[in-house]
C-alpha cells in the first residue's frame, strides 16, 4: 500500500491542469501588484516595493500551497490505509470487495467486475500489515517544496523587467508582455489537456487573466 500511494502521490504532483491553475493564480496575483502601478507618477522606490509585495505575496503563496499538499498527501494516505484494513479485517468478502470498489474512481469501478475486486482482495489479504496511521515521507517534503517554488519561479519572468529595467513605463510594457505569453501558454497548455483548438483556447485565456486581474484591483485586491 505505501508505495502505491507514493506513485498516486508522484502523479499528483505532476498533474499538468493543477500546474496550469498555480501559474494562472500567480500571474494574476502578479499582474494585479503590476496593474495598480501608476507608471506616470511611479519613482523607484515605488517600483521596489510594488516588486517586494508581488514577489512576497507569490512565495507567501506557494509556501500556503505546499502546506495544502501535504495535508492532501496524508489524507490520501490515510484513506488508502484505512481500505486496508477494513478489507483485511472484513469477515464478508462481499462487503470488502464493495469497500475496495468505493476506494476507485467511479469509471474505474464500473469497469472493474467481482473477479477482479476479488483478487485485489486476495492481494491486500497477502501483503504485510500496513501501519495504523499514515505518515508523510521525504518524497512528499521534497515535492511539497517543489510546489513552493513553482508558483514564484514561474511567474518570476513577469517581474524581472522591474529588476533589470530603470524607466518604469517600459518595464510595465515588458512585463505585461511576457504576462501575455504566459497567460497564453497556459491556455494553450490547457486545451491540449482538453482536446480543444490551442490558439483560440489561449486568446481565451489572456483575455479572462485580464478580466479577472480587473476584477481583483477593482475589489481591492
Amino acid at each position: 500500500m505505501t508505495e502505491s500511494s507514493d506513485d498516486e502521490r508522484r502523479r499528483h504532483f505532476l498533474q499538468p491542469m493543477e500546474r496550469i491553475s498555480e501559474v494562472l493564480f500567480g500571474l494574476i496575483m502578479v499582474l494585479t501588484f503590476t496593474g495598480s502601478l501608476s507608471v506616470a507618477n511611479a519613482g523607484h522606490e515605488d517600483v521596489r516595493t510594488m516588486l517586494a509585495a508581488a514577489l512576497g505575496c507569490n512565495l507567501a503563496w506557494g509556501v500556503i500551497d505546499a502546506v495544502f499538499y501535504l495535508m492532501g498527501a496524508l489524507a490520501d494516505r490515510g484513506s488508502d490505509l484505512a481500505t486496508a484494513h477494513v478489507v483485511r479485517a472484513a469477515t464478508d468478502s462481499a462487503a470488502a470487495r464493495h469497500r475496495i470498489a468505493r476506494a476507485l474512481p467511479p469509471h474505474i469501478a464500473a469497469a472493474v467486475g467481482q473477479a477482479e475486486l476479488e483478487a485485489i482482495r486476495l492481494r491486500i489479504l497477502a501483503q504485510p500489515e500496513p501501519p495504523r496511521l499514515a505518515r508523510l515521507t521525504r518524497r512528499d517534503l521534497v515535492a511539497a517544496l517543489a510546489v513552493a517554488l513553482w508558483v514564484f519561479v514561474a511567474t518570476l519572468p513577469v517581474a524581472l523587467p522591474f529588476v533589470f529595467m530603470h524607466e518604469p513605463k517600459p518595464a510595465l510594457r515588458v512585463s505585461n508582455v511576457v504576462a501575455i505569453s504566459l497567460l497564453y501558454a497556459a491556455g494553450h497548455a490547457y486545451a491540449r489537456l482538453t482536446g480543444r483548438s490551442p490558439i483560440p483556447v489561449g486568446l481565451v485565456m489572456v483575455v479572462l487573466g485580464a478580466l479577472l486581474v480587473s476584477l481583483t484591483i477593482a475589489l481591492g485586491g
